[in-house]
């Protein structure tokens, strides 16, 4: 690996932040769109909407949770505030919210109820608060409506217990002939970073990345060390939705489809940030709920298919799961959940027992067993000697097996040091390729087509860094 430009163990010495470790460990977690659009068949409400249209009587907050819970989602971001202006809690700064609505008589409090629903299932809580406001009428004027948004950030991250994400959307439709504010965005910040300093703040913010589209779509490779020009909130904004036209939910780019391999970060080498992705979409054409889209939900193994390129390409994987009008989650978006739940579950029961022995060169040479590696974290994770140009990892099976993927993490608390890695199996005619890629990172699942194996090799020929890899699984196909 000597001579290489950039030098690979200034890129793997890039490392994440404790709240990004946690956050990347979470996988898969939920999103909420509800609120004034919700009851006006709106994705982008125009703002100053009657409170007395939001009333959704049947609002069941453990119903919406009891759903996310059932696909194996480990938390929930709700939207707080859209670009509306409506506020789902009561605000001390604006009169715009649930508190000049009817529903609970002006006493109610969708944050407060998800927030705590989420804590009876062990979900943990997030919140999305959209920069961009169409009633407030300090919008545009700089300080003046920066203090609002302060105000109301505050509010969110100070009354409903730890939050782990702030959520901040790069939307905003303002045209040239409309308001337009430039965003304080290192003072949001601030106030996050004091008030809830194990929160990550993600899209406009410094600790997760936008993967670049809402449709799902996942990159060949996702690397964590990028450029920090990634992390320019107006760069965010300027790529994110500018418009209420329907087509950018769907939307895919390919100007981005290589974000850190070395030839990516060349020039960048003095600039480079931990800045990992999250993969976005929702379980229906939309964000809020529409009737007219009753019959479009997505189904399981459509979701399950991003599932696999999103938490297996080391990114986190959020989907939006929309309430109704009268406050539930229709019973289409939660049999699809179950049955997402049931399809993670299963793939996960898969993995097949084996033995794990490491070694270095060639599956001929002498290998030495690694007990850990299948291991979570908390585990010891293997790291081969510093002269070891080919390491690889061989689980061998007690019997033939019927194989079709196979799972490889890395310890990113020691950076991502992984640029190949290659998967052999071997059967009758000896050892076989079954999948490559490049980027591991937290974690990678790499499917094939099913092939009958009494053993699996995986060999890392490519690496920034001595690799320090803390699982290794194969999974049976079904019978």
């Amino acid at each position: 690996m000597t001579g290489a430009v950039p030098d690979g163990r200034a890129l793997a010495g890039v490392r994440p932040s404790g709240r990004q470790l946690a956050w990347q460990a979470m996988e898969f977690y939920g999103f909420i769109h509800f609120g004034m659009n919700t009851m006006t068949d709106r994705e982008w409400g125009e703002g100053h909407d009657d409170p007395a249209a939001f009333d959704p009587a049947g609002l069941d907050a453990d119903q919406w949770i009891t759903a996310l819970k059932s696909a194996g989602m480990t938390g929930v971001i709700l939207t707080a505030k859209h670009h509306d202006g409506f506020c789902l809690w009561p605000s001390d700064v604006t009169a715009y919210s649930v508190s000049s609505s009817p529903w609970r008589g002006g006493r109610g409090d969708v944050v407060a109820e998800v927030a705590d629903a989420a804590r009876r299932h062990g979900l943990r809580f997030g919140i999305y608060l959209s920069p961009w406001d169409r009633t407030e009428a300090s919008y545009g004027s700089g300080a003046a409506y920066d203090d609002f948004y302060v105000a109301q950030l505050t509010e969110l991250l100070t009354r409903y217990g730890p939050v782990f994400t702030v959520w901040l959307d790069g939307a905003n439709g303002e045209g040239p002939n409309g308001r337009r504010q430039v965003y304080d965005w290192e003072r949001y910040y601030a106030v996050v970073r004091q008030l809830q300093p194990d929160a990550v703040i993600s899209v406009c913010g410094p600790d997760v990345r936008w993967c670049g589209n809402e449709a799902g779509a996942t990159r060949p490779d996702e690397w964590s060390v990028v450029p920090r020009a990634l992390r320019d909130a107006e760069r965010i904004a300027d790529r994110s939705q500018q418009a209420d036209d329907g087509a950018f939910a769907r939307l895919v780019r390919s100007d981005d489809r290589d974000l850190g391999s070395r030839a990516a970060l060349a020039g960048h080498e003095d600039d480079l940030v931990w800045y990992p992705a999250e993969v976005n979409t929702s379980i229906r054409p939309g964000w809020f709920h529409h009737p007219a889209e009753d019959d479009a939900v997505r189904s399981a193994d459509v979701l399950f298919d991003v599932y696999l390129r999103a938490v297996g390409g080391n990114s986190c994987f959020l989907l939006n799961v929309p309430p109704a009008r009268d406050g539930r989650v229709r019973d289409a978006d939660v049999a699809v959940l179950e049955q997402l739940g049931r399809r993670i579950d299963d793939f996960r029961g898969r993995r097949a027992e084996a033995g794990a022995t490491v070694s270095s060169g060639s599956p001929g040479d002498v290998a030495t067993a690694w007990p850990a590696a299948r291991a979570g974290r908390g585990r010891t994770p293997w790291r081969p000697e510093g002269d070891d140009p080919l390491p690889g990892v061989t689980l061998t099976f007690a019997r033939p097996r019927r194989i079709e993927a196979v799972v490889v993490g890395e310890d990113i608390a020691q950076g991502q040091r992984i640029e190949h890695v290659v998967v052999r199996g071997r059967g009758d005619g000896g050892w076989l390729p079954l999948a490559e890629a490049n980027a591991v990172g937290y974690q990678r699942i790499l499917t094939f087509p099913p092939a009958e194996v009494d053993a699996v090799l995986v060999e890392i020929p490519q690496f920034r860094d001595t690799p320090v890899v803390a699982r290794v699984a194969a999974i049976e196909a079904r019978p």
